[in-house]
């Protein structure tokens, strides 16, 4: 092989040089921006405002969050070190009555997971949506009987209910208890759709018998082997939340299920390295009440925004600062007013329905 001339090849090296120094500059000059993810994940308390959600389940944020406390009557919070024990004050005295109602019904408590950061917004890790407040992860592991500690709580695996290569529910971990704990939850109207591994769907499916209207809020999705992931909707005094879609009225369980138990919904990712949309995420791609959310004053304290239980949630403008209303922030639709409920009755709007397999 004959090399180049010195020269040429100086020339060459040159030329490598400065198209990889054009790469870094626009490299840089793209991530010059900061993510959404980031700002939002660095957030520690809630915005000192009425309680809003902006935006869609998986593009938005919240204003007036409280937070569960990490450890109740009849729940437990799961890994806390991640701050994601924040939602509208709507869904978190839904955990809690879910919480007390299962504990009736015999399940031993909750093992809560991932709620939403304490003001909404694309996660550093882990879920393309609760963003706005409106969504809860509940293990499907009962609470021990013996108070886990922090330690554990971090730690402890939670029970994969499914058979990766079957997609069928391990008969031996399911109980009655796991079928009342989901017909519970799916119970309250303010409950649009509960998403769980498509084998959970099948087996409510097959064993559920008497009244199975229910049945429609379960739908299947990919992941969720170890927990549920409770959604509720828009609520009242949130213009500028987005709804999803309507489910279909039949119990679910037809070719729409089947369809999960063809190869189709688990042949490999064709681009697996692709970046997913959290991590692209700059503020431009959110609604613009986002930007005064994470602009907003923090709660005065922990304790100021700690749900209190029974449906009476702390707001931290009251708390702080009795003589003044607390602040609203201007969506496209309207202003909320002061005096909006956060507990004021679930519009009736569409029923959320995912769509884009995870990685895609």
């Amino acid at each position: 092989m004959t090399l180049r001339p010195l020269p040429d090849r100086k020339l060459f090296l040159t030329a490598a040089l400065a198209l990889v120094t054009l790469a870094g500059l626009a490299a840089a000059a793209i991530s010059a921006e900061p993510r959404a993810k980031d700002l939002f994940g660095a957030k520690k308390l809630p915005a000192a405002a009425q309680a809003q959600s902006f935006g869609f389940y998986s593009r938005g944020c919240f204003t007036g969050g409280v937070g569960l406390p990490v450890d109740g009557p009849s729940w437990e919070v799961m890994r806390p070190s991640r701050n994601r024990r924040w939602g509208h004050p709507a869904m978190i005295a839904l955990i809690e009555k879910l919480a007390r109602d299962a504990q009736a019904d015999g399940w031993p408590g909750l093992l809560v997971g991932d709620v939403s950061q304490p003001r909404g917004g694309p996660m550093t890790t882990g879920h393309a949506s609760h963003q706005i407040g409106l969504d809860a992860d509940i293990w499907l592991t009962p609470m021990p009987r013996r108070p886990l500690t922090m330690a554990q709580r971090e730690s402890m695996s939670a029970t994969l209910m499914v058979d990766e290569k079957t997609h069928l529910v391990k008969d031996a971990l399911w109980t009655p208890s796991h079928t009342r704990l989901l017909k519970r939850a799916a119970s309250y109207p303010e409950v649009e759709r509960i998403l769980v591994n498509p084998g959970i769907k099948k087996k409510l499916c097959d064993t559920v018998t008497g009244d199975r209207s229910w049945l429609r809020k379960i739908r299947p999705f990919w992941g969720h082997d170890y927990h549920f992931h409770m959604r509720i909707g828009c609520q009242a005094g949130s213009p500028g939340c987005k709804a999803q879609e309507a489910t279909p009225a039949d119990d679910g369980c037809g070719k729409p299920l089947a369809w999960w138990f063809t190869e189709e919904p688990w042949r490999p990712n064709k681009n697996p390295d692709a970046p997913k949309a959290r991590d692209l995420m700059t503020m431009a791609n959110l609604p613009k009440e986002c930007q005064a959310v994470l602009a907003a004053p923090d709660a005065p304290s922990l304790e100021a925004v700690t749900y209190q239980g029974d449906g009476a949630a702390a707001v931290a403008a009251a708390k702080s600062k009795a003589t003044e209303p607390a602040e609203t922030i201007s969506s496209d639709a309207t202003t909320l007013p002061a005096a909006a409920s956060s507990f004021a009755p679930t519009p009736k709007i569409g029923i959320p329905v995912p769509r884009p397999k995870p990685g895609n």
